[in-house]
C-alpha cells in the first residue's frame, strides 16, 4: 500500500513539473542509456538550457528520435 502511494506521489510530482515545463533529466538519462548507449549524456545545465529553448524557440530542433 505504501509503495503504491509512494509511486503515485513520483507520478503526480512528475505530472506537475510537466505542465509547468520543467524537464525530467532522470527520464533523458534513462533514454539515452537505452536508445544511445555509449554517447555522450548533457549535463543537467546544458540538457535545461535546450529544453527551454525547444519549448520557447530558438529556432533549432532537437536531433533525437
Amino acid at each position: 500500500m505504501l509503495g503504491k502511494i509512494a509511486q503515485a506521489g513520483r507520478y503526480l510530482g512528475q505530472s506537475m513539473r510537466l505542465m509547468v515545463g520543467l524537464p525530467e533529466y532522470d527520464t533523458y538519462l534513462a533514454h539515452m542509456e537505452k536508445t544511445h548507449p555509449g554517447e555522450p549524456v548533457m549535463s543537467y545545465e546544458e540538457f535545461f538550457r535546450e529544453r527551454q529553448e525547444a519549448r520557447y524557440g530558438s529556432g533549432k530542433r532537437p536531433s533525437c528520435c
